[in-house]
């Protein structure tokens, strides 16, 4: 089996959270860095989740290299009404070690990593300033990286922060109008549309705790406050965890299928952060994304708890049937 490389950005946040657990503990890829940019949380906020997540895991010696604290033009809007003030559902779980991110920015260090071609991907699990800035640095990013994975937009499903707006992309919707704009990569857009259908209910967080008592106390801990946002704000028994869906996908492009497209992103008016999916070509513009649509939801939790929880395929497969 060939472990592929992986670089993901991200702005930890719950189901950022549950996305590194996902993919750290993954044979199929190699976390090479973790770059953290601000949007559920403050960027220094999310620098301590994601070393809360690296103490747990005993992984420090991946690195973290701290972004942008604030988007490109917009003002800076958390989602702590989300995810808690701590970013854990307000668990505070506490710091084990008083490591530090490295001296680099996020941006330069992305920068410098894709000054040639090389095989490595991102993984981009929160606003794009980082990944904007980097492209001013070094245009060639895109190009020159294996993958671009996206967790954000929606083409036909609402927005979760406006009618029609993804909470990533219209934290910074000048950075991701860039991204989509001189990336040079196809982005294959993990939007709404499927991770809407990723809902980690109360049923599977009680057979977690039952199959792995001390993972699934610890994914009680730092859910619960999601589960009550969703049920308070969309009448959701569970919550819906978008950010690992990106990681399964990544490693497993079956998991999800949909359609190559020009998409470009609305940075105005009451639409501001909306992702434009020209399906039917009317622009006639070159491709620049792989637009998801489609996800086998019983396979990606199949892959998410086996993982996550350290148990048996088989295992896992035969009790999903009986869950869900």
């Amino acid at each position: 089996m060939q472990t592929r490389k992986i670089i993901i950005d991200c702005d930890p946040g719950i189901d950022d959270t549950l996305a590194l657990n996902l993919a750290i503990q993954s044979p199929e890829v190699e976390v090479v860095a973790l770059t953290i940019v601000c949007g559920n949380v403050p960027v220094e906020i999310g620098v301590d989740n994601a070393f809360k997540c690296l103490e747990r895991l005993g992984r420090l010696d991946i690195p973290v290299y701290a972004g942008a604290a604030q988007p490109l033009k917009k003002t800076f809007v958390s989602a702590q009404d989300t995810h808690g003030m701590d970013g854990l559902g307000d668990s505070h779980i506490p710091r084990q070690t008083t490591t530090k991110a490295a001296e680099q920015s996020a941006a330069d260090f992305l920068a410098t990593t894709f000054k040639a071609p090389c095989d490595i991907s991102i993984i981009a699990l929160g606003p794009l300033t980082n990944i904007a800035t980097a492209l001013t640095l070094n245009p060639q990013l895109g190009a020159n990286c294996a993958r671009f994975v996206s967790m954000g937009g929606t083409y036909k499903s609402h927005g979760n922060c406006s009618p029609v707006a993804e909470f990533n992309y219209w934290s910074d919707p000048e950075a991701a109008l860039a991204v989509y704009e001189h990336l040079n990569q196809k982005i294959e857009m993990i939007g709404l549309d499927i991770t809407r259908e990723i809902v980690f209910t109360p049923t599977l967080l009680a057979y977690c705790q039952r199959i792995n008592p001390e993972v699934g106390d610890y994914l009680a801990a730092i859910t619960q406050f999601y589960f009550d946002f969703h049920w308070q704000y969309e009448h959701i028994i569970g919550c819906v965890i978008n950010d690992p869906l990106a990681v399964a996908y990544f490693i497993d492009p079956t998991l999800c299928q949909g359609f190559e497209s020009y998409t470009t992103v609305e940075t105005t008016g009451i639409s501001i952060g909306q992702t434009l999916v020209d399906r039917f070509d009317f622009w006639h513009r070159p491709i620049n994304s792989l637009i998801l649509t489609e996800v086998d939801t019983n396979r990606f939790f199949e892959q998410f708890l086996t993982v996550v929880l350290n148990a048996q395929a088989s295992i896992i497969k035969t009790d999903l049937k009986k869950l869900r």
